[in-house]
């Protein structure tokens, strides 16, 4: 039998409102258009760690997940400090790629806080500026940071981290932790940095971005930041708003950086998104070898995937929960993000089957990464087909 693709209408999408789609599948199909989505946050580790992931393998996996642009995070070795270094990054793009990437520049060279890289030669082919991965520890480095990417139109991109709250912790400072005798990280190492990030943004007027938010007070501060007109919009990702220290269990898919944290915090997050404090979902698909995410929570290394399995745990979490609309869900996930990051919707799309119903299974994964805490949920939604640019990248 023949199943009608059912077209939801957005703004992004340049279709006919009568538009109709003929695929081969059973009567009980829902198959649905939706823009490509767009994923501001990721990691694919090439140049330098491409045991881990490369710009093929990373970019197959967004395509599997739905997504026809990625923001890639720049620490990598070399790190895109300098004009030579980001070519090396764009060279394996423009021969590798199979969705659109829009590569980070680092703020600072070798992302080490102590001077500024060198953001004028960088401008041009970076989406924006991020020491991701490492919190700027200087108040004074971060200002003169803002003040120079104002001048250049470009945007701070922050992880929120401050080193010396840290004291070696791994997981939230929560029950968890303190059940269990692990080293916890406090939310007010987060928090903290994102307060002097707004005063300072406020004071040049530079376009401000927040990492993966994971606990109450950030919602609250960029919040209120918001309502005095600071120029400054957010993030959060799929497993702060589904999990938290509940979930937890004595295995490397659950440790990432920032930690999940409380239930307080994962609703305050949920609020986020549903009153429009929180701008957008990314990923911060952080893949590792299976050796370094076998270590347990103690040992192995900060980061998870989550490209090929964000949408079908979020519409079953938020949207067929009832918490937000479908329609919102689509706006964090490709609307906001381009409209922020100025990266155009150039007609691309993605094709799900929201009835289908599965278990996440990690081996059909094309990331080089496994290691998630959705493994084995049970969901909704599956991606059928994603077209970047004209070119089918991925079908089901």
């Amino acid at each position: 039998m023949a199943a009608v693709f059912k077209l939801k209408k957005y703004p992004e999408l340049d279709f006919a409102p009568d538009a109709e789609f003929i695929c081969i599948g059973g009567d009980d199909s829902e198959y649905i258009f939706f823009p490509g989505f767009c994923d501001v946050h990721v990691h694919f580790r090439e140049p330098g760690f491409s045991y881990k992931e490369t710009i093929k393998t990373g970019t197959l996996a967004a395509a599997h997940g739905g997504y026809t642009d990625v923001c890639t995070m720049p620490n990598l070795s070399p790190v895109p400090d300098c004009r030579e270094s980001l070519d090396v990054q764009l060279e394996i793009i423009r021969r590798d790629a199979v969705v659109n990437v829009h590569p980070y520049a680092s703020i600072t060279v070798g992302e080490r806080g102590e001077r500024l890289s060198d953001m004028d030669a960088l401008a041009r082919d970076a989406i924006a500026f991020s020491d991701d991965g490492r919190g700027v520890q200087s108040e004074d480095m971060m200002r003169a940071a803002m003040e120079k990417a104002r001048s250049l139109g470009k945007m701070i991109v922050a992880h929120c981290e401050v080193n010396e709250l840290l004291h070696g912790g791994y997981i939230h400072d929560g029950e968890y932790a303190r059940a269990h005798s692990h080293r916890g990280i406090p939310s007010e190492s987060e928090w903290r940095q994102i307060e002097r990030d707004i005063r300072l943004a406020e004071a040049t007027g530079c376009a401000y971005h927040v990492c993966h938010i994971s606990c109450k007070e950030s919602v609250e501060l960029i919040r209120e930041a918001k309502s005095r007109g600071v120029d400054v919009t957010c993030e959060t990702a799929p497993h702060y708003l589904l999990l938290d220290e509940g979930d937890l269990c004595e295995d490397g898919r659950f440790r990432m950086n920032p930690p999940l944290r409380g239930r307080e915090d994962r609703e305050a997050l949920v609020e986020g998104i549903v009153d429009g404090t929180i701008d957008m979902i990314a990923t911060d698909h952080a893949p590792h070898s299976a050796e370094e995410k076998s270590r347990g929570l103690s040992g192995s290394a900060f980061g998870i995937v989550g490209l090929e399995c964000a949408f079908p745990v979020l519409y079953t979490g938020l949207v067929k929960t009832g918490v937000i609309t479908l329609e919102r869900l689509v706006e964090l996930l490709a609307g906001a993000p381009r409209r922020r990051f100025g990266i155009p919707y150039d007609g691309s799309y993605t094709v799900w089957d929201l009835g289908a119903r599965y278990k996440i299974d990690t081996d059909s994964f094309l990331s080089m990464g496994k290691s998630t805490p959705f493994a084995g949920a049970d969901v909704y939604g599956k991606c059928m087909a994603t077209v970047c640019g004209g070119e089918k990248v991925y079908s089901d």
